[in-house]
């Protein structure tokens, strides 16, 4: 069985620019107040999800891992 993300937007810093739904389309939305958020709290490790969070123009997606919470994205520095 592969890692789990726990996905976490941080809305005061999102600009919705869309980047996410159109690297993730089945992981992201933009709500009416064009704000991203996950569709779930955690999902499956992908390549889609990582690309999303890098391709974020503020850096406002955080990935964790669900089961010990390390930072995926944005790295620890």
């Amino acid at each position: 069985m592969g890692d789990r993300w726990h996905v976490e937007v941080d809305r005061g810093v999102c600009i919705g620019s869309g980047m996410c739904v159109g690297h993730a389309p089945d992981a992201f939305r933009l709500d009416t107040a064009r704000q991203s958020h996950p569709v779930a709290a955690e999902t499956d490790a992908g390549e889609r999800v990582l690309a999303a969070a890098e391709g974020c123009p503020v850096e406002a997606i955080l990935l964790t891992l669900a089961d010990g919470g390390e930072p995926v994205f944005p790295p620890e520095e």
